[in-house]
C-alpha cells in the first residue's frame, strides 16, 4: 500500500509544534529551498534522459522502414525474373517439357510396379491383420508394420485415382476394381483401430499397455497427414491461379480425411456408455445389485490414472476426458434408473450411493469442475420426496384394491367370515393393510430422516381414517338396507359386523404398538407430530369399534320392535317381556362367542343403557297402567333383566344401574302421600325429572288428575325446598324422551 498523502499544513505542523519552534522559521525555510533545488535538478535531468531515448529510438524506425523498403524492392525484382523463365532462359519451354516427359516415364514405371507388386503386399498385411485381430487384447505385434504398408498402398491408390480423373469412365473403373481388394483392407485396419479404441482399458489390463503406444502413433500420424491434407486444400481455396499452378504435385494428394482421433474418442466415449448399459441390463431387475456392482468405476478410475494415461499424448488430456465420460455415462444411466420408476427401497439406495460418491471422489482427488453435469441434475435430495411419493402411491394402491375386494366380499356376503385361532370373526383385508402399513413405515424408518417418517406417518393415517369412513358408510348404507328392504339385503351382516369390529381392535392395538416402537427412534422435533397422527387413527379405530357395536345393538332392537311396541300394552301383562330377554339372550350368545372380549363388555353396557331407555321410554309415554297388576309385571320384568345382565356382570356392578327400575317401580307403588319419599331417593340419584315423573304419575290408573297435580305438586315443593339440580354427570334418565300428547296417539295408531 501506498504511504498516505500529508497536506503541507501537516509538514508544518511537525515543525512548529510548539511557540518556540516560531525562532526556527529561517532555517526551516532554507531547509526547504535546499530540498527543492535538489529535485528540480533530478527532474531535469530524468526528462532529458528520456528525450535522448525517444529521439534515438525514432531514428532507428526512420531505418527500420527505410530497409523494409529496400528488401521490398528487391524481391520484387527477383519475382519479376523468377516468374517468366522463358525470358531469362531461353530454352526453358523445351527443358520444361523434356522435364515433363521424364517425369511421366518415371510414374508410369512406378505405377506399373505397384499395381504388379499390390496383392502380393495385400496377402501379406491380410496375414498379419488376421494374426492381430484375433485377440483384440494384444499384444498386435504387427500393428505399425501393417499401417505403414497400408499407408504407402493407399498414399499410391489416391495418387492413381487423383491421375485418372480425366481418363475415361472405364478406366476409372477399370481401377476402382483393381483397388476394391486394398479398399477393403482398409476399412477393415480401419475398424480393428476402433475396436482397439474400444477395448483401451481390457487391453492394459491383460498387460499389453505398449498396445495403446503403437496405436497412438497409428492416430497421431494419421492425423498429422488430415492437417497436411486440409491444410493443402485451404491454401489452394485462397490462393490465385498463377500460385495454385505452383502445386501441382500437391494435387495427386486426393487424400481422405480419416478424423482418426475424433473416432478413436467417440470410441471410447461410445465404450464407457456401453459398459454401464452392460451392468444396468444385467442387473436391471435387481438395481440395488446394479448400484453395488457400480464400485468398478473408483477401480477403472484408479487403473486408467496408472496405465492409461501414460499411454496417450498429454495432448488428449485423456485423464479429463475419462472422468467426464465416465460421469456423463453414470448420470445417463442413473437417470434412466429413476424413470424405470423403482421401488422406494432403491430410491433410498441410490441416494446414499450418490452421497458416497461425490465423498469418494473427492478421495480420488478429482475436482469437482470434471463432475457436469451434476448428477440428476443436482436434485438428488429429490429422490427423498420421490421415495416418500412412492410410498404414498403404494400405500393409495394397495388400500384402494385391498378395499375394493374387501368392500365387494363385505356386500355380497356370499361366505361366513373367516375366523381367527381364537375363533373370532375376522377379515383377511385388515391382516393385509396392517402388514402392508408396517412395511411402508419401515421404509420410511430406512431413510434416517425424520421428516420422511413424519410424513409417512401422516399419509398413514390419511389412509386409515378414509378407510374408517368408508367402512362407517358402507355399514350405515347396508343397515339401513337391512331396515327398509330387509328382503333385498343378503344374510350375514350380524357376523360381518362382528368381523369388522373385531379388525378395529386389532388395527388399534397394531397402532398403538407401532406407535410406541418408532416415537423413541426420532427427535423431539417430529417424535409429537408421530404420536398425534398415531393417536389420531387410534382413536379412530375405537369410534369404529363402537360404531360397529351400537350396529349390532340397533340390529338387535330392530328384530325387537314389535315387541317393544306392545310393552306396557294389554299384550304386556301375557309376559311380552320376555320375548326381549330371549332375544336378547340369543343375539349375545353368538355375540359373545365371536366378538373380542373387550368389545363385548362395550356392547353389553350399551346394550344395558339402550334397554333401560328402551323400557322406561315406553313406560313413560305408554297407556295407562291397571294397578298393581302392573307393577307386579314390572317386577317380573326386573327380575328377568337382572337374571339375563347377570349372566355376564358380576350383580355388584350391575345393580347400580338397575337400581333406576327398582326406583321407579317404587314410584309407582307408593301411594299417593308417600311418592316424595320413593321420589327422592330417585332424584338423588338423577336430579329432579319432572316431566318424567309427571308422565310416571299420569300413567297410573290408580291416580286420578286432581291426585296426579297433588303428587306432583309436593314433589316440586321438595325439589325448591332442597335446591335440588341435576347432577354433575348426566344419568340414563338424560336420554329418556317424554312424548306430548299427539305423539303418543300418532304412536299408538
Amino acid at each position: 500500500m501506498s504511504a498516505p498523502a500529508i497536506s503541507a499544513a501537516q509538514s508544518v505542523g511537525e515543525y512548529l509544534q510548539s511557540p518556540d519552534d516560531l525562532a526556527k522559521v529561517a532555517a526551516f525555510r532554507k531547509k526547504l529551498e535546499k530540498e527543492k533545488a535538489s529535485i528540480d535538478a533530478r527532474l531535469r535531468s530524468g526528462v532529458k534522459e528520456q528525450l535522448d531515448v525517444t529521439r534515438d529510438g525514432l531514428r532507428k524506425l526512420f531505418g527500420t522502414r527505410n530497409n523494409v523498403q529496400a528488401i521490398k524492392d528487391e524481391m520484387e525484382t527477383v519475382d519479376r525474373m523468377c516468374s517468366d523463365p522463358k525470358y531469362v532462359v531461353s530454352t526453358f519451354d523445351q527443358i520444361s517439357r523434356v522435364s515433363m516427359v521424364h517425369r511421366n516415364f518415371e510414374q508410369t514405371e512406378e505405377m506399373v510396379n505397384n499395381l504388379l507388386e499390390m496383392n502380393s503386399k495385400l496377402e501379406m498385411i491380410e496375414q498379419m491383420l488376421i494374426e492381430d485381430s484375433n485377440d483384440i487384447l494384444g499384444p498386435a505385434p504387427n500393428l505399425l508394420r501393417i499401417h505403414f504398408a497400408l499407408n504407402r498402398l493407399e498414399a499410391f491408390r489416391n495418387q492413381t485415382m487423383h491421375q485418372a480423373k480425366k481418363s475415361s469412365a472405364d478406366t476409372r473403373n477399370t481401377l476402382t476394381r483393381w483397388f476394391e481388394r486394398l479398399t477393403r483392407l482398409i476399412e477393415a485396419f480401419d475398424e480393428y483401430v476402433l475396436d482397439l479404441a474400444r477395448n483401451i482399458l481390457p487391453i492394459v489390463r491383460a498387460g499389453n499397455p505398449d498396445v495403446i503406444v503403437r496405436l497412438m502413433k497409428v492416430v497421431e500420424m494419421e492425423a498429422r497427414e488430415d492437417e497436411k491434407a486440409i491444410a493443402i486444400k485451404l491454401v489452394k481455396k485462397v490462393a490465385k491461379i498463377d500460385a495454385a499452378s505452383k502445386f501441382r504435385s500437391m494435387q495427386a494428394n486426393a487424400r481422405v480425411i480419416k478424423h482418426y482421433r475424433s473416432k478413436v474418442m467417440k470410441c471410447i466415449t461410445d465404450s464407457i456408455q456401453a459398459k454401464f448399459d452392460e451392468v444396468y441390463t444385467a442387473n436391471e431387475r435387481n438395481p440395488a445389485e446394479f448400484l453395488d456392482d457400480l464400485v468398478f468405476i473408483y477401480k477403472d478410475l484408479i487403473r486408467i490414472e496408472s496405465d492409461v494415461v501414460p499411454c496417450f499424448p498429454p495432448s488428449y488430456e485423456i485423464w479429463t476426458t475419462y472422468v467426464r465420460e465416465y460421469h456423463k455415462a453414470l448420470n445417463n444411466t442413473l437417470t434412466r434408473l429413476v424413470k424405470s420408476e423403482p421401488e422406494a427401497s432403491v430410491l433410498l439406495t441410490l441416494h446414499a450411493w450418490i452421497k458416497e460418491y461425490k465423498k469418494s471422489m473427492r478421495e480420488l482427488n478429482i475436482p469437482a469442475e470434471l463432475l457436469e453435469p451434476p448428477l440428476l441434475e443436482g436434485k438428488e435430495q429429490s429422490l427423498i420426496e420421490d421415495y416418500l411419493q412412492l410410498i404414498i402411491k403404494k400405500l393409495d394402491e394397495w388400500s384402494e384394491n385391498l378395499m375394493r375386494t374387501e368392500v365387494q366380499a363385505f356386500t355380497a356376503r356370499e361366505e361366513p367370515p373367516e375366523q381367527t385361532a381364537d375363533g373370532l370373526y375376522t377379515t383377511p383385508g385388515t391382516i393385509i393393510f396392517l402388514d402392508m402399513v408396517n412395511q411402508q413405515v419401515d421404509l420410511a424408518l430406512d431413510s434416517n430422516q425424520g421428516l420422511v417418517l413424519a410424513r409417512a406417518v401422516e399419509e398413514v393415517n390419511r389412509v386409515m381414517r378414509a378407510i374408517q369412513d368408508r367402512w362407517v358408510k358402507l355399514v350405515d348404507t347396508e343397515f339401513k338396507k337391512y331396515v327398509e328392504k330387509p328382503e333385498e339385503v343378503p344374510g350375514g351382516l350380524v357376523e360381518y359386523c362382528i368381523a369388522l369390529a373385531n379388525d378395529q381392535i386389532k388395527a388399534a392395538d397394531f397402532t398403538e404398538t407401532l406407535s410406541a416402537r418408532i416415537e423413541p427412534l426420532v427427535s423431539d422435533k417430529y417424535r409429537a407430530t408421530i404420536h398425534d397422527r398415531f393417536n389420531d387413527a387410534l382413536d379412530g379405530y375405537l369410534d369404529v369399534a363402537k360404531k360397529y357395536t351400537q350396529t349390532l345393538i340397533s340390529i338387535i332392537f330392530h328384530d325387537l320392535k314389535p315387541a317393544t311396541k306392545q310393552l306396557f300394552g294389554p299384550a304386556w301383562y301375557e309376559g311380552t317381556h320376555s320375548q326381549i330377554i330371549e332375544t336378547m339372550r340369543d343375539y349375545m350368545s353368538d355375540y359373545q362367542a365371536y366378538l373380542n372380549e373387550s368389545l363385548f363388555e362395550v356392547l353389553l353396557e350399551d346394550l344395558l343403557d339402550t334397554y333401560l331407555v328402551t323400557y322406561l321410554t315406553a313406560l313413560a309415554n305408554g297407556p295407562k297402567l291397571n294397578m298393581p297388576a302392573a307393577t307386579d309385571r314390572i317386577r317380573q320384568d326386573i327380575n328377568d333383566a337382572y337374571q339375563f345382565f347377570g349372566t355376564y356382570k358380576k350383580m355388584k356392578e350391575l345393580e347400580p344401574q338397575m337400581e333406576v327400575l327398582d326406583q321407579v317401580l317404587s314410584m309407582l307403588e307408593a301411594s299417593k302421600s308417600l311418592v316424595f319419599l320413593s321420589y327422592w331417593s330417585f332424584a338423588k340419584v338423577h336430579g329432579p325429572c319432572i316431566q318424567f315423573v309427571e308422565a310416571l304419575m299420569k300413567v297410573r290408573n290408580d291416580l286420578d288428575r286432581s291426585a296426579v297435580s297433588e303428587v306432583m305438586d309436593s314433589v316440586k315443593r321438595k325439589v325448591k325446598d332442597e335446591g335440588l339440580t341435576d347432577p354433575p354427570e348426566p344419568t340414563i334418565m338424560k336420554k329418556i324422551v317424554i312424548q306430548g300428547a299427539l305423539s303418543r296417539f300418532l304412536v299408538r295408531t
